[in-house]
């Protein structure tokens, strides 16, 4: 907390992997500021049928998050176990609406917590040169390590922005 605001070096970690975690570390810490104290009832609220609920925005982030560990770090897309368990959370919609639910939200941080110390642990096996490793991504373009990570965090910043929609809307 002391260097939330600070984009720079964090023991342990190549130069450019510390900025990317920082970058990383502050996306998370705003997120968890706009839920905090949030009661179930509210983590599962729905604007409407074809609406996310927060907790599945929530939980969205680690599945993301997840899926890029595996990608980047396995080489490997989901197993058919791991698309079970994140595969609602990876594609929201409607089976993210039915799936998603009745969760405190210990549960949604704790599943953010749990995949970002895998994250920790495996960035710490890598440099900084890993994050311009490059692979055929969306499109058939080539995207580097360095952009999917951002992406991590991006789609993250991107989703809150929904959950400070959704928070606004919310009558309950």
């Amino acid at each position: 907390m002391k260097q939330i605001f600070l984009i720079t070096d964090i023991p342990g970690y190549s130069p450019q992997i510390s900025r990317l975690l920082s970058m990383m570390n502050y996306a998370r810490f705003t997120t968890i500021e706009e839920v905090k104290d949030l009661t179930v009832q509210e983590l599962d609220f729905l604007m409407d049928s074809k609406s996310n609920s927060i907790g599945a925005l929530l939980l969205h982030f680690a599945a993301v998050e997840y899926a890029y560990q595996v990608g980047t770090f396995e080489k490997r897309g989901l197993n058919e176990e791991e698309t079970a368990i994140w595969g609602p959370a990876l594609s929201l919609g409607e089976e993210g609406r039915n799936k998603i639910k009745g969760n405190e939200l210990s549960y949604y941080t704790d599943q953010l917590q749990t995949v970002r110390q895998r994250t920790y642990e495996l960035f710490k096996t890598v440099t900084d040169e890993w994050l311009y490793t490059e692979e055929e991504f969306w499109a058939q373009q080539q995207a580097n390590y360095y952009f999917m990570w951002f992406h991590v965090f991006e789609d993250e910043i991107n989703h809150r922005g929904q959950i400070r929609m959704i928070r606004k809307r919310m009558d309950i």
